[in-house]
């Protein structure tokens, strides 16, 4: 079975097809965050701890930390974006303790973002292109880290299944020319919005099971990109994500603060016999039905395993 090794400084996260499907939180990302991008250019961190310190609380076991903020001050990421990276690396790692995802376009910045973290991050991303492939790949084989591969190349994105698994296949065979194996790529095979192409879901489905069949890797995607432009967003994710879990793919970059796709994921968990017992389960039943009272979903989560702590239980290291 591929499994693809995450490390904090102390903590271990497996993604892998025999293990929970891996919930990475995209919160930590100005991408259409106007009020986060003006903070991070006057040097205001307090979204990014408070997103932190609330999507772990809520279940994500790795955070994505992106830095694409173009500064109206210095336009060019290229000069702005690296050191941004390594103090948003260096902040979120002193708060939480679990494995970091390192997101950025800007090579420079993903270096940053390596050399300042701990342990063993996964790197998001890599593309098709021939020169990202030679930017990037260098990167991952001299840190030793696994990688996002996503699914375009130089002609964009393909609505073509096959040419995205094509594309797929070549990053991982590029990968392997740079000695790194299938077991640290981790493919996005890119999810359409469904409002634009009523097949989104199908082909997404397909994708990830031939990647697992014929290429053997691990698979993540933008959970929320299947639901973009539509109305009750969160509906629409809590039904993909046990759909893609069942097809096969073992992680989502995805919003951990919503209770009901948190769901979906624990109740996926559980039929697919990734929760040993049914134990997550009836934890998480705990924080529902303290969130059905009134309480933040945050808080009824912090406060679950604040008291599971008490009981004398210890965090279970997977790896």
């Amino acid at each position: 079975m591929t499994r693809t090794v995450l490390e904090s400084k102390s903590r271990t996260v497996v993604i892998g097809f025999d293990e929970p499907f891996c919930v990475i939180g995209e919160r930590i990302n100005p991408t259409g965050r106007k009020k986060l991008a003006a903070e991070l250019e006057a040097g205001d961190f307090s979204t990014v701890e408070r997103d932190a310190l609330e999507q772990v609380a809520c279940g994500a076991m790795v955070l994505d930390v992106n830095a694409g903020v173009v500064y109206n001050s210095n336009p060019d990421p290229n000069q702005t974006e690296p050191p941004l990276m390594r103090r948003m690396v260096e902040l979120v790692q002193g708060l939480v303790d679990v494995p970091l995802c390192i997101d950025s376009s800007v090579p420079g910045a993903l270096e940053a973002g390596l050399a300042a973290a701990e342990g063993r991050p996964l790197l998001n991303s890599v593309t098709g292109e021939e020169e990202r492939l030679e930017r990037v790949l260098p990167l991952v084989r001299k840190y030793n880290v696994p990688v996002v591969a996503i699914s375009n190349d130089d002609t964009g994105i393909s609505e073509d299944p096959d040419v995205r698994f094509a594309v797929a296949k070549k990053i991982v065979q590029r990968a392997a020319d740079f000695g790194i194996p299938a077991c640290d790529i981790v493919v996005d095979p890119l999810v359409m919005p469904v409002g634009a192409m009523a097949s989104a879901g199908q082909q997404v489905f397909a994708l990830v099971r031939r990647l697992r069949d014929e290429l053997g890797v691990n698979t993540t995607c933008g959970a929320s990109n299947i639901s973009f432009g539509l109305p009750h967003r969160h509906g629409i994710n809590a039904a993909f994500l046990p759909m893609a879990i069942g097809a096969g793919m073992t992680s989502a970059i995805m919003n951990p603060i919503r209770p009901v796709e948190m769901e979906a994921v624990r109740a996926a968990n559980f039929l697919m016999n990734h929760d040993p017992n049914g134990g997550e389960w009836i934890r998480f039943s705990r924080v529902l039905d303290q969130v059905a009272e009134g309480t933040p979903f945050a808080d009824a989560s912090q406060a679950a395993a604040e008291a599971g702590a008490g009981r004398g239980g210890r965090r279970r290291r997977r790896g």
